[in-house]
């Protein structure tokens, strides 16, 4: 890995590993942790996830989402030096060697695994530890190389949370469930695209086959667009199947007019800034549809959803 300039002698802080985590990334990949443990109850019968549950079962998945991000920290340190985005990581600068990094990943899922394990169940733990290694070893060490196709198939890893949070109450894989996770892996290529288009030379730069990088922004705004359409498509399958009521249908219409017209304006009309425009939208998107999924769940209470 070549000197760094940005390279610092300071010693590392708590703050260092902590940023190692992607606090911001896991956060939303918690809240959709949170909302599934609560879908998976029945407001008729019990509408609350119990205390101690909803605790643990938050910290293990939060420390094996932290864990694994900080595995791609360690993988990505060389590319990580050349992308302006991120070439004042804690690994990049020289502040956190890459063995502490790894005992401190270690440390992270092995606790991850014991709380989930031990105070949870063990499905839910045996789920997590496979989007774990889906994405601190699949996607980050070889499908982000390899493929342009790499979110695409590697985002499954990514979508596991708000399953994660329902058999963390039920102990069981239920269809709905299942549901969750397709609207968030269906979400992740047009999520993620609209940032790859706007860091396209940083990628191409360390040679990351990134969409944009090996089949052109135009390319790459077009499967975005079309990725958005098929995502608004996806989030109707709550209704249709009877998991949620028309509050819901409503909200994830409108809120999917809106990821259209984001992206529409970014294939048709874009402006210098319209990529991260798309991009931070998309996050407000999903934390929006999820909220709107809860309220929808207290509200129209499924007869499908037994225990």
């Amino acid at each position: 890995m070549r000197t760094n300039p940005k390279l610092s002698e300071n010693k590392p802080t708590w703050r260092d590993y902590y940023e190692m985590t992607k606090p911001k990334v896991v956060a939303l990949l918690l809240v959709t942790a949170v909302i599934g443990m609560y879908l998976a109850t029945n407001p008729a019968v019990d509408p609350w996830v119990p205390l101690d549950v909803l605790i643990l079962a938050t910290i293990g998945i939060g420390f094996a989402a932290s864990g694994a991000a900080v595995v791609n920290h360690v993988v990505d340190a060389r590319i990580d030096a050349i992308m302006a985005r991120t070439d004042s990581r804690p690994i990049p600068t020289g502040k956190i060697p890459p063995a502490k990094a790894i005992a401190f990943a270690i440390i992270l899922s092995v606790l991850s695994m014991v709380i989930l394990g031990v105070f949870i169940n063990w499905l839910t733990a045996v789920l997590t530890l496979c989007g774990l290694v889906g994405y601190a070893l699949i996607y980050t060490m070889y499908l982000k190389r390899a493929t342009p196709q790499n979110i695409v198939i590697g985002g499954v890893s990514g979508a596991i949370p708000p399953l994660l949070g329902w058999t963390a109450v039920t102990n069981s894989v239920d269809p709905f469930g299942l549901l969750l996770v397709l609207i968030i892996y269906t979400w992740t290529p047009p999520h993620f695209w609209a940032l790859a288009i706007h860091r396209r030379d940083d990628y191409a730069k360390a040679n990351i086959p990134m969409l944009p990088v090996t089949h052109g922004i135009d390319f790459t705004k077009t499967a975005t667009l079309l990725y958005t359409v098929l995502l608004v498509l996806t989030t109707i399958l709550p209704y249709l199947t009877g998991m949620s009521g028309i509050i819901y249908l409503g909200g994830a219409l409108f809120l999917g007019l809106g990821f259209l017209y984001h992206a529409w304006e970014l294939k048709f009309n874009p402006k210098p800034n319209s990529a991260m425009k798309t991009f931070g939208f998309s996050i407000a998107y999903l934390l929006a549809l999820f909220v709107v999924l809860l309220v929808d769940h207290y509200i129209f209470i499924s007869p499908l959803i037994l225990h």
